[in-house]
């Protein structure tokens, strides 16, 4: 009987696969422990039978687990355990582990291995892969793992390594099975029977000339059921989605998402088969750069592993935290510009944090939006105009109908319409305010180069915060004192 597994089974799987390899851990510290309070020796430790039990048991669980499994565990894992469990795993998965887990951790993991260990890891690995890794390897390892691989291998590492991360190149990988288009199907069929196994995600044949230039692609849905004497030429598909090392990863991930790929030929200028992409390292992509933008726009300079140190950490979160307490202290100056009015009426003081509160909310809303169409290529610079008239309409029509709730709050609260009346303009205005930052902080990111989502959520509530201040109180100023 078959096993269907959802997603939500794999998690509760893989969090008691979790759990069991953190009680074997702490199975391994009461041991130690309890060594320590009797002053054994150290051997006699390593020696004893249940010490060696607890450690037989807790490799027995990692051999049995999947490279991408082992990862989870070591990515939620402190430290001292992480480094544990990474010693015990066998040396033969580590390159595929290394791969698997975030860029955080595999430091911690690769700051660990002496540079045998680490070369030995690389060799594990394919090309493409080795150069996914290479930019945490110490430079003596890349050096090493050049001169132990074959040439054709080792041109491919180089070729991988020149690419910016943001590129198909970068992406792509080596491993195609092509074949020519005067060729009779039944061929193809015994060419493919010779494989010991076919390279992951391959759902098409790439069909060539003598000059390695792509004709088309020849699916394997269709090779199965045509006839055994007809040549490739006449049925595969000319209609093929081509990709060029130098195109933008964002770009190939959108067209593997408009069309539904799974694999996709790379070529260079002159329409030779390089390469491909596949489906797998698209969405690792995707995750990556989802990710990426989180962390920009709450102000991180960089992917965080959660249990490194408090230097670490520290050094992480500080450029952001410092602009934010520039910005506090600049809002701040803007209450105690208005302090007479305050100390004159004090549900000011009650009513201003709604007003900024709210901005900030809707300034979030909109900057979310735009650096989402951004990152999908739907907005250009010339597009600015239409964009901020779009988002001045949308605030502004919130603001009249949430300040005018806001406003009748005011009046039932404290008996003054007029106060009311100032709610519901200075909730229209800060709201204008924050659309119009919402569409003008990307775009300019955008127009200097930078991530659009760099420390976005920052910006935008500085702006409403102070701005919202500033609104509220200087017409309450004007009006109501």
């Amino acid at each position: 009987m078959i096993e269907t597994l959802s997603p939500k089974k794999e998690l509760e799987d893989l969090q008691a696969d979790l759990r069991e390899v953190q009680e074997l851990l702490g199975r391994h510290r009461l041991v130690e422990h309890l060594v320590e309070r009797q002053e054994m020796p150290k051997h006699e430790l390593v020696e004893s039978l249940v010490h060696r039990q607890n450690v037989a048991e807790l490799r027995a669980k990692l051999d049995s687990m999947h490279p991408a499994d082992i990862a989870y565990v070591l990515e939620s894992l402190p430290l001292e355990e992480r480094l544990v469990v990474w010693n015990l795993v066998k040396a033969e998965r580590d390159g595929e582990i290394l791969l698997q887990a975030s860029d955080a951790v595999r430091e911690t993991l690769i700051r660990s291995m002496d540079l045998q260990e680490l070369v030995a890891a690389a060799e594990q690995l394919e090309a493409d892969e080795i150069a996914d890794l290479a930019p945490d390897l110490p430079e003596g390892v890349i050096h090493d793992v050049f001169q132990a691989l074959p040439v054709e291998e080792r041109e491919q590492l180089r070729a991988a390594m020149s690419y910016p991360e943001d590129a198909v190149g970068a992406l792509m990988d080596f491993d195609v099975v092509s074949v020519r288009e005067d060729t009779a199907i039944e061929t193809v069929t015994r060419y493919l029977r010779r494989f010991d196994a076919l390279p992951h995600h391959t759902d098409q044949i790439f069909v060539v000339d003598r000059d390695e230039r792509l004709k088309g692609v020849l699916p394997l849905s269709k090779l199965i059921v045509s006839e055994l004497e007809h040549n490739v030429g006449k049925v595969m598909v000319s209609d093929v989605v081509t990709l060029q090392s130098g195109d933008k990863a964002q770009d190939a991930a959108q067209a593997f998402e408009r069309y539904d790929l799974v694999s996709a030929p790379v070529v260079d200028e002159q329409g030779k088969l390089i390469g491909r992409v596949t489906v797998d390292k698209v969405v690792d992509f995707i995750r990556s750069k989802s990710e990426s933008e989180l962390l920009t726009q709450a102000g991180l300079r960089e992917e965080e592993d959660v249990f490194s140190s408090v230097w670490a950490s520290v050094k992480n979160r500080w450029s952001w935290l410092a602009i934010n307490l520039v910005t506090a202290i600049f809002a701040s100056r803007v209450i105690g510009a208005f302090e007479h009015s305050i100390e004159k009426l004090v549900a000011l003081a009650a009513l201003m944090p709604i007003v900024a509160g709210i901005g900030g909310n809707s300034g979030n809303q909109t900057i979310t939006l735009i650096v989402r169409s951004i990152a999908l290529g739907q907005v250009q610079r010339e597009h600015a105009k239409k964009l901020l008239a779009k988002e001045l309409g949308v605030s502004l029509l919130n603001g009249l109908i949430w300040g005018s709730a806001l406003g009748l709050i005011a009046y039932w609260l404290y008996q003054k319409v007029s106060l009311g009346l100032v709610m519901t303009a200075a909730m229209t205005l800060n709201l204008a305010l924050s659309a119009t930052a919402g569409v003008l902080i990307p775009l300019t990111m955008m127009r200097l180069g930078r991530d659009p989502a760099l420390g976005s959520s920052v910006m935008i509530t500085a702006i409403t915060d102070s701005g919202g201040f500033f609104i509220f109180l200087g017409l309450a100023t004007l009006f109501l004192v």
